[in-house]
């Protein structure tokens, strides 16, 4: 890079972007054993290409292709659920309540206690206010009537994950936020004191108001600045209290060890699971409705058990293929599977021993959609529909 360009780019990192470890956290991270001395880098459990592949030109023409771009959005206004703070202010009859605020937000209820993941409240999942993929629906509920949560786990510190403006609202409520290694230094400059947060490797664990909540392995990547260079950690997330036991997969591709997840941690009443975003371009970092449907079924021991949520998609406009086409085929790999799966509404709170949510709200304002993994799939049809994008700021 030219050093003539140094100094405007420096001039480009607003505090959203975070800081670098240092001092005794950049030492832990270095004694990881997932951290490569030599590379510099965490390393993923199995290889991953981190990195668009494939043509630019090719990526460039699908892209920019205006009726590309009109159907990677709802051709309406998304439903919000109308009631979800007195939804919220009844305890949940079996002890465990999961409510989906849009993305892979979740409020997790669960044995008397409460833990947020992933909170993004902010407009836009960018470092910059005027750019970069914005928010398609209102968050449910505004932050300050969520009410007090004894935990909030963050998966990785990618923008639509990782959000300056909630973080710094979450700060100041007592919380304790749980975050993999290194993250917790974007958290302390935004205000967060070092005695409330707890940084873990993967396989750790840390007990927090009678959970004990676990990092566990991910594949995916991290990175908030225009340089990345992996010296935070990504992971996915078990949170087990007296009764029950949920996960959250984070952002991730599809690996063997979730697996081994399940054997250790499983079976759970609840899973979280990333099903949108996914693109021919960057198979190895997130999954297909397909592979989340298998990793759900891999975390339960290879049998339809539990509830499985839809994670990661819906809120924000970050791939090629269709707005509603995570949901539809969620909704096809469910049935094939025999697996209960949970489709609410932005907002709407569910349990998993209780009816669950299952109408497809979004077909009132999804375009017609092409449905390729019903029958072989084409070069044409992979490319218009499972070819992403990449936001702004560079990552997601």
């Amino acid at each position: 890079m030219s050093r003539s360009l140094i100094p405007g780019l420096r001039t480009l990192r607003t505090p959203a972007f975070g800081t670098d470890p240092a001092g005794a956290r950049l030492a832990r991270i270095r004694r990881s054993p997932n951290f490569s001395v030599a590379d510099g880098s965490f390393r993923n459990p199995v290889g991953a290409r981190i990195r668009p592949s494939g043509s630019r030109k090719e990526f460039a023409k699908v892209y920019f292709r205006k009726e590309e771009r009109a159907r990677r959005g709802p051709a309406g206004t998304i439903p919000v659920h109308a009631t979800t703070l007195a939804d919220l202010a009844k305890p949940p009859a079996d002890g465990l309540r999961i409510t989906w605020m849009g993305h892979s937000s979740v409020l997790a209820e669960l044995d008397g206690r409460r833990v947020l993941f992933d909170p993004v409240w902010g407009q836009r999942c960018s470092p910059f206010s005027f750019a970069g993929p914005k928010r398609l629906h209102p968050v449910p509920v505004p932050l300050a009537a969520l009410g007090p949560v004894d935990a909030v786990v963050i998966s990785h510190d990618h923008y639509d994950h990782l959000d300056m403006p909630t973080i710094k609202a979450l700060a100041g409520t007592g919380t304790v936020f749980v975050v993999p290694l290194g993250v917790g230094a974007h958290l302390e400059r935004w205000g967060v004191p070092a005695d409330r947060l707890r940084e873990l490797d993967w396989q750790e664990s840390t007990q927090v108001a009678g959970l004990t909540l676990t990092a566990t392995p991910a594949r995916h990547f991290c990175g908030r600045g225009l340089r990345n260079q992996q010296h935070t950690l990504w992971a996915s997330w078990v949170v087990a209290g007296p009764e029950h036991r949920v996960f959250h997969s984070g952002d991730t591709g599809y690996f063997p060890g979730f697996r081994e997840i399940g054997a250790e941690h499983g079976p759970f009443d609840v899973t979280m699971i990333q099903i949108g975003a996914y693109s021919d371009f960057w198979p190895d970092i997130h999954m297909t409705p397909e592979e989340g449907m298998r990793t759900h079924l891999d975390l339960q021991g290879g049998r339809a058990s539990g509830v499985m949520l839809p994670i990661h998609w819906g809120t924000f406009n970050l791939a090629l293929h269709a707005w509603a086409e995570p949901g539809e085929w969620t909704r096809d790999a469910a049935e094939e599977a025999g697996q209960a799966v949970a489709f609410p509404q932005p907002g709407e709170p569910f349990e998993p021993t209780g009816n669950l949510p299952g109408e497809a709200w979004w077909r009132a304002v999804s375009g017609p959609i092409a449905r390729p993994w019903r029958g072989p799939r084409g070069a044409q049809g992979a490319a218009e529909t499972s070819r992403g994008d990449l936001d702004l700021a560079g990552e997601r």
